[in-house]
């Protein structure tokens, strides 16, 4: 009689073990799948990251603009200058910074008898440490706030009429503002109100002051190279168009014990690059106001050249 075919219990236990072990390797297969798609999207998602801006340094502050511009704005009623008087004036003193490559600065200083101008630069290069938002982007908030700390209207300047001042003396606002070095704390107003209460105080056909905005841009000025434009506005703080990504113009008279002076800001972005050009002038003589139309046109023209060497 044949034997039966005997397996050991050894046997039976392998067999069990390696149906187990095919059954959980074919379970692992697919979670490692799964995982394989997980890290791919995510490294399409990094390679998505914004992208840095294209400013990755920044020039030297006082040789950025040019040494005959900045004369220009440093009026000195012809008065004679050593080659170190002008070099001492027209290459200007750098602002202290703790990294060149984030931002730098520049400042000029000259007297005349018509009054002290100031000329300062600030240059600010923007980085995101957010890889979702691109150093331009960045930049644009911190411009934004810039803007909306300077109250400028959107699209120009203020259309709101200002009542008028029984005399040429600008109105006097509800805040004050505090300068910066050596200037002290005065009455603000800007551009486009002192411009529209000396007009009601001097009348459609009336001369303004010698030494007042209005006498070069009030009803009575040669207003041929721009016969359209409106005088009253012309001055007033204002967004500017064609110069770099974004820019914005400030204008402010600001009375204080020691004089006047009238401050002209104009801010702008190229990518991830913000540019703060200041120019003021000061006169101890309240009844000779800093001419808004000059100082804006000279700013407006040297912010034009920093973003044309800038953008080089």
């Amino acid at each position: 009689m044949p034997r039966k075919p005997f397996v050991p219990g050894a046997a039976l236990v392998v067999a069990a073990a390696l149906t187990a072990g095919l059954a959980a390797c074919t379970g692992g297969s697919g979670s490692d799948g799964d995982e394989g798609d997980a890290k791919s999207g995510g490294t399409s998602t990094s390679s998505q990251a914004a992208e840095p801006g294209r400013y990755q340094t920044l020039p030297e502050a006082c040789g950025l603009p040019g040494r005959a511009t900045v004369r220009g704005m440093l009026p000195g009623d012809g008065q004679h200058l050593s080659s170190t008087e002008a070099k001492k004036i027209y290459g200007g003193q750098p602002d202290l910074t703790y990294d060149t490559d984030r931002r730098v600065g520049c400042h000029w200083t000259r007297e005349s008898t018509a009054g002290t101008r100031h000329l300062s630069l600030d240059i600010q290069r923007v980085v995101s440490y957010d890889a979702a938002v691109s150093d331009d982007d960045k930049a644009q908030g911190i411009y934004d706030s810039k803007e909306q700390d300077a109250q400028i209207p959107p699209g120009g300047g203020s259309s709101s009429p200002a009542a008028p001042s029984p005399s040429a003396t600008p109105e006097r606002g509800k805040g004050a503002e505090t300068g910066g070095a050596g200037k002290s704390t005065g009455t603000t107003t800007n551009s486009s109100t002192e411009e529209k209460d000396e007009k009601g105080a001097t009348g459609a056909q009336g001369k303004a002051p010698s030494g007042s905005p209005s006498a070069a841009s009030g009803p009575s000025a040669d207003v041929s190279a721009e016969p359209s434009a409106d005088v009253s506005d012309s001055t007033a703080p204002r967004v500017l168009e064609g110069l770099g990504d974004a820019a914005f113009l400030n204008d402010k008279l600001v009375t204080a014990d020691s004089g006047v002076h009238r401050d002209v800001t104009v801010v702008f972005r190229t990518s991830n690059v913000i540019v703060t050009l200041t120019y003021d002038q000061w006169s101890t003589d309240k009844t000779m106001l800093p001419d808004s139309q000059e100082l804006q046109d000279k700013a407006r023209s040297m912010a034009g050249e920093l973003s044309e060497s800038l953008s080089e």
